[in-house]
């Protein structure tokens, strides 16, 4: 048996007690524990997957290939569309087949793009469509964001489940910014020697390793598999049905944190994608990969801050005010953009994209703590009354609810991946610049202000949390 799994317990726990304090204190934190720090990296790496294509399509056409603008937004938008259409599937897998069989598996997916991407680039006559397929494969990577955070959640007692998953969700999307980072310095050497292929040459006489940009992935990828495999628990308590997850889709509460969720991680993933060619058709001048890591960074590092004030001082408060935030930021960026291609000042509009990208981050973490809340507390006032059984069970029934929530809205959220890209593609060829994508973000903050009011944050809310 591996030294990483407790002997007495090994890959299947049957007894998850973490709402009971003596459980807890005596194995159930400790458990817990490396579950998380094991999820973390795994999802790290597959945040770093989904978006490498922000970073490979800034050069491309460096090395030989001759894509439009449009069809470089494409790329960095499609691996958003692919991903959040797995999520909705890997919604439900944990409970399914189990959080670590399924980590394993997931994590070990990432090697098909990977692989891939690093071959085709190395040949200037790969067609477009095959890069709009490895596109869409990198979509694994957004996928296990759903099933990750899933499995977390069982995990946790309800008072810690808001500091747990902005930690999973917060350092696992730090990959977009560890991606962003090392990708740029990666493809500057032959990392692989001989067996990483040969560099492309640039116009300048300069080489460039960008299949680096897949390949370097791969080891890591194989580490954290096997570690993943023989180190996680699945727990047999949280084994459910899709039957019996598919009642969400009866949930009004799912829907409305759906529309949450899509402007917070939404705009962060969109944002995240979108930033580096942003910032090379807005200010041709400014070298974009030396400052496209730093927004997914700060949006990252801020998530478990935002899990922890929803702990202390409720989710819905603190989701309202981001929102509110959210939307000067969006205006301070416009005001620093370039106007008809003349002015503008690039490090005023980095600095308030930054704190854009924080108040996505904030709002990351504040969302999902509000998620187990509101599911608890309907539960609770649904058993009142009534045998302790019952009532136990309806708090194992919110527990399998607000985890099959928790994946299904992160897959409605990382549409924002597509959509933020498409968006600004689609402002850029109807109007020459970004403004009125950021128009239309401003109107959609200002109806999740109204949601997150009416339904969590007012005075005598049916669901205050």
């Amino acid at each position: 048996m591996s030294v990483l799994q407790t002997p007495e317990k090994g890959p299947v726990i049957h007894d998850w007690r973490p709402e009971d304090p003596a459980f807890w204190g005596k194995s159930g934190k400790q458990t817990a524990r490396r579950n998380l720090w094991i999820s973390i990296p795994a999802l790290l790496l597959a945040f770093a997957v989904w978006m490498v294509w922000s970073t490979v399509i800034v050069r491309l056409n460096a090395i030989g290939f001759s894509f439009s603008t449009d069809q470089l937004f494409w790329l960095a938008a499609l691996p958003g569309l692919s991903g959040a259409t797995l999520r909705i599937f890997y919604s439900f897998m944990v409970p399914i087949f189990g959080g670590r069989r399924w980590t394993a598996l997931s994590t070990a997916s990432l090697l098909l793009p990977a692989l891939w991407m690093g071959f085709a680039v190395q040949d200037p006559a790969t067609p477009y469509s095959v890069f709009v397929l490895i596109a869409l494969l990198c979509g694994f990577g957004g996928g296990n964001f759903a099933s990750s955070m899933s499995n977390i959640s069982f995990f946790y007692p309800k008072a810690q489940q808001g500091t747990a998953l902005g930690l999973n969700a917060g350092l696992g999307n730090l990959g977009v910014s560890v991606m962003q980072f090392s990708v740029p310095l990666v493809i500057s050497f032959g990392v692989f020697g001989f067996m990483g292929g040969q560099p492309q040459v640039l116009a300048d006489g300069s080489s460039l390793w960008l299949q680096n940009a897949g390949f370097i992935w791969v080891p890591f990828i194989l580490a954290v598999t096997v570690i993943a495999w023989f180190g996680m628990n699945d727990l047999s308590s949280a084994r459910a049905s899709f039957s019996e997850q598919a009642v969400i889709f009866k949930r009004k509460h799912n829907w409305l944190m759906c529309w949450l969720y899509l402007a917070t991680f939404g705009s962060f993933i969109g944002f995240s994608a979108a930033f580096p060619l942003l910032i090379k058709t807005s200010f041709p001048e400014v070298i974009a990969l030396k400052f496209a890591f730093l927004g997914p960074l700060v949006g990252a590092l801020v998530r478990p801050l935002g899990g922890w004030l929803a702990d202390k001082l409720g989710g819905a408060k603190v989701t309202l005010w981001n929102f509110v935030l959210m939307i000067a930021m969006v205006f301070g960026v416009l005001h620093f953009l370039p106007q008809g291609g003349q002015g503008g000042n690039f490090y005023g509009f980095l600095g308030m994209f930054m704190l854009l990208f924080i108040t996505t981050g904030v709002g990351n973490g504040s969302t999902f703590r509000m998620i187990p809340v509101i599911f608890r507390t309907l539960h609770e006032k649904a058993s009142r009354g009534q045998k302790p059984e019952l009532r136990e069970q309806a708090l194992k029934n919110a527990g399998k609810e607000s985890a099959a929530v928790l994946g299904f809205s992160s897959a409605m959220g990382a549409f924002g991946a597509f959509f933020i890209p498409k968006s600004f593609g689609t402002s850029m060829a109807l109007t020459g610049g970004p403004e009125m994508a950021f128009y239309m973000f401003v109107g959609f903050y200002l109806s999740c202000i109204v949601v997150t009011w009416w339904w969590y944050a007012r005075k005598g809310a049916a669901t205050p949390c």
